[in-house]
């Protein structure tokens, strides 16, 4: 099935994907240190792949582990489980 022009969606440019992960990191990063979880739409391939890309981003501006995962309509960034020191 087609879908009608107006809801066909583009691909991001490299230059709208760049802006796109510059501006979610922040708002990203925000998220993850008031609420530990930042969650968002993510129904495409493309928009997984950006957003993992944002959440590697986030860690490093942070500096700490930062684990995304999607289930084809969502996509969750979280902290990732540091493992405890063994005694």
């Amino acid at each position: 099935m087609t879908l009608p022009p107006s809801t066909r969606r583009t691909p991001l440019d490299t230059e709208e994907r760049t802006r796109a992960e510059s501006g979610f990191v922040p708002l990203v990063a925000h998220h993850l240190t008031t609420d530990g979880r930042f969650r968002v739409s993510a129904d495409t391939p493309e928009m997984v792949e950006l957003f993992q890309s944002v959440a590697r981003r986030v860690g490093e501006v942070l500096q700490r582990p930062v684990t995304s995962y999607a289930n084809g309509r969502y996509i969750v960034i979280t902290f990732a489980q540091e493992s405890l020191p063994q005694p």
